[in-house]
C-alpha cells in the first residue's frame, strides 16, 4: 500500500490553486464617498432656560433607512441608494445627533444626554423616522425628513406628547454633494421645529407629570 500523505499533497496543492485563482477574479469593491450631515450655526434662543433634563434615543427605522445608505426613491414604489455614497452613520443616528447640536446650540434644555449613555432623565425625545430620502415627481426632485416624535417620561416610558413633523427641501441640482446639501437644510428646519415643541411640551408637563 502506498503512503497515505502521496495523495494528501497534490490534493491540498490543487485546492490551494483552486483558491488562489478563485480570489484572482472576485470583483474589486467600488470606494465610497462617505458623507456627514450638514450643519448651520442656528443662534441661540432668548427664551427661559428649563430645569428638566432630556435625554433623545435613536428614533426607530425601517431597514433601508437603519443603514448609512443615501436612500432614494426614483419612481413610484421603488427604494434605491445612490451609489458609491454613504453615510457617515445610519440615518437615524444622524438625525438624532443633529437634534442634539439643534439642542445645545437652543440653549434652553442644558441638561441633555443621548439614550446610548443609560443616564436617567426626566423626559426622553424618540420615535419612528418614517423617511429620510430623496423622491421624484417625474423630473423634479425633494428631499423628505418625515419623524413621529414620541415625548416619554423618563423613569417608566410613559408616552406624554407625540406628533409627526414632516419637512420636504425641493432639490435644483440632483448631484449627490447638491443632495447632501438638501438633507443637512432639511434637517436644519425640522430640528428647528422639533426643539420648539419640545421645550413647549416639556415646560406645559413639567409640573405636574415629571415626578
Amino acid at each position: 500500500m502506498k503512503p497515505l500523505h502521496r495523495f494528501i499533497r497534490p490534493i491540498l496543492l490543487l485546492a490551494g490553486l483552486t483558491l488562489a485563482g478563485g480570489c484572482s477574479i472576485l470583483p474589486k469593491t467600488a470606494p465610497s464617498d462617505v458623507y456627514r450631515l450638514p450643519i448651520t450655526q442656528a443662534p441661540a434662543s432668548a427664551g427661559t432656560p428649563v430645569s428638566w433634563s432630556l435625554r433623545l434615543a435613536s428614533p426607530q427605522a425601517s431597514e433601508i433607512l437603519n443603514s448609512p445608505n443615501i436612500a432614494v426613491i426614483p419612481q413610484g414604489n421603488l427604494l434605491s441608494s445612490y451609489a458609491a455614497s454613504r453615510w457617515s452613520d445610519p440615518a437615524p443616528v444622524l438625525l438624532r445627533n443633529r437634534l442634539l447640536d439643534g439642542f445645545a446650540q437652543d440653549r434652553r434644555v442644558g441638561l441633555l444626554s443621548v439614550a446610548d449613555s443609560n443616564l436617567q432623565a426626566d423626559l426622553e425625545l424618540g420615535g419612528q423616522l418614517q423617511a429620510f430620502q430623496t423622491e421624484y415627481q417625474g423630473t423634479a426632485a425633494s428631499v423628505v425628513i418625515r419623524l413621529d416624535a414620541l415625548l416619554v417620561r423618563g423613569f417608566d416610558q410613559r408616552i406624554l406628547a407625540s406628533r409627526r413633523f414632516e419637512v420636504r427641501q425641493p432639490l435644483t441640482d440632483v448631484k449627490v454633494p447638491a443632495v447632501v446639501e438638501g438633507f443637512g437644510r432639511a434637517s436644519d428646519r425640522l430640528t428647528a421645529e422639533v426643539v420648539n415643541w419640545t421645550v413647549e411640551q416639556g415646560q406645559r408637563l413639567a409640573t405636574p407629570s415629571l415626578h
